[in-house]
């Protein structure tokens, strides 16, 4: 597996891992349907994509066979976490830590000393067991969030990268 930076024709298959993800089964479906990971939400922020590559390498025009599993997006400009999924298979596996320590040594590079989550409420057992700490609670917003969601930042420590 590696973790390479997403590129516009990723968005399709990054679309469709948030919006098949089974943490958003339920009363949590109304977050992920009609969800879109566009082109141009890749091309405007820092998305890396876990990947296990086609035989035969890592050349560009073999991309569409790689299989995907897990991407995050890291929004500098404010410090967060805008988006993070791990494919239901996949998950159990460390990729998610994996691209977590891959999150903060990128924070690292753009001079970040904290990042901000705002946790589906689900996955906060996961943020905080990889190192992201609580710091507060996003209340509802209906009619577009319908409930509470836990905050939590990670501390990003200067030194040597991962």
């Amino acid at each position: 597996m590696v973790i390479r930076r997403a590129e516009g024709r990723d968005a399709g298959r990054l679309t469709r891992l948030v919006r098949s993800s089974r943490a958003y089964e339920g009363r949590y479906s109304s977050m992920v349907e009609g969800y879109r990971v566009g082109p141009d939400y890749i091309a405007a922020h820092r998305v890396f994509v876990a990947v296990e590559e086609a035989a035969g390498g890592a050349d560009p025009g073999e991309r569409e066979a790689e299989r995907v599993w897990g991407f995050y997006a890291l929004m500098v400009e404010p410090a967060e976490l805008d988006l993070m999924f791990v494919a239901d298979q996949a998950q159990g596996y460390g990729i998610g830590r994996r691209l977590v320590a891959h999150m903060r040594d990128e924070a690292r590079r753009a001079g970040l000393d904290r990042v901000r989550v705002v946790s589906h409420p689900p996955a906060e057992g996961f943020y905080r067991s990889v190192g992201a700490r609580p710091v507060g609670t996003v209340r509802a917003n209906p009619p577009a969030v319908m409930w509470d969601r836990p905050e939590l930042a990670f501390l990003v420590e200067p030194g040597e990268e991962r």
